[in-house]
């Protein structure tokens, strides 16, 4: 497999995101879905509406998300719409809660490590195509988010990832943490699952990574550390394991002393296994060539 293409700056600005996804040469077709973090309740680093509006505008995307499988602000679907609209998000664009009502689309996996199926929002079936616009971060369970935990637990609907938590044990939320899966399984689940959703929308994806506010902890964290490392740029690809990859790499290369604390988030929890994983499953490769804009 060649070298896939990474662009980056390192000036973070709402008009930069455009600029990164233009240098991708790649036009979505078609009704776009943008997969962002709306950010829980009470957090304070996820990205805000207004940051995202150009790029969201630039695709005339509609901003998709589905419900949580844990307590909070975003488990149920009215709690979910009423933070979209407290959070901004409904102001600016049309919000998509994908898996709001009805039965979940199942999305086979037959060659899943771990899971074999994966349940996702069923109103995904409305799109032509994805834009997985992440804000890079720790996280407290797989280690890092990025592009592959947007294409994974992010787009699982609140039964989905219950499964993809548990190793394909359980769908029912109420059940999950009596069945939570070892880490590596995990962890290899999300790969599956993100495998599913890459295959889903077939060359139809592109992928941008915000690298800011890099807190060890998630956007879903309502209390959540603030962040410990300088912000480092913004990142754009076709390839989700290239991307993820290249951020790490940046981490490690940044002179932040702040990166000790960050790495020790990814590293205790095995995230970069997740990467390792979803190349293996082939869809995309860790051999990239940066191209700094």
């Amino acid at each position: 497999m060649e070298k896939a293409k990474v662009y980056f700056t390192r000036e973070i600005t709402p008009e930069n995101v455009v600029k990164m996804y233009e240098a991708l040469g790649k036009k979505l077709p078609g009704k776009v879905a943008v997969k962002v973090h709306s950010g829980e309740k009470g957090n304070q680093n996820y990205l805000h509406p207004e940051f995202m509006k150009p790029m969201v505008e630039h695709v005339n995307g509609t901003i998709v998300e589905c419900n949580t499988a844990y307590e909070g602000e975003r488990n149920l679907t009215e709690k979910h719409q009423k933070l979209m609209e407290a959070h901004g998000w409904s102001a600016y664009f049309d919000v998509d809660i994908m898996d709001a009502e009805g039965d979940d689309k199942v999305l086979e996996i037959p060659n899943g490590k771990v899971i074999k199926k994966n349940y996702v929002g069923k109103n995904i079936d409305n799109y032509d195509s994805m834009l997985v616009l992440s804000h890079f971060k720790g996280h407290p369970m797989g280690g890092y988010g990025g592009a592959l935990k947007q294409l994974s637990i992010g787009v699982a609907s609140s039964a989905g990832k219950s499964w993809i938590h548990s190793a394909g044990v359980t769908k029912d939320q109420t059940e999950l943490w009596d069945h939570v899966a070892k880490q590596d399984q995990f962890l290899e689940a999300m790969a599956d699952s993100a495998s599913s959703v890459t295959k889903f929308f077939g060359d139809n994806i592109a992928y941008i990574n915000v690298m800011c506010n890099m807190s060890v902890d998630c956007d879903c964290c309502s209390v959540a550390e603030d962040p410990c490392i300088k912000d480092i740029g913004i990142l754009a690809s076709t390839d989700p394991v290239a991307i993820d990859q290249a951020c790490i790499d940046l981490v490690k290369k940044s002179e932040d002393k702040g990166k000790a604390h960050f790495l020790e988030r990814v590293e205790s929890r095995h995230g970069t296994h997740t990467i390792d994983m979803a190349e293996e499953l082939g869809i995309g490769t860790k051999d990239y060539e940066l191209i700094e804009i």
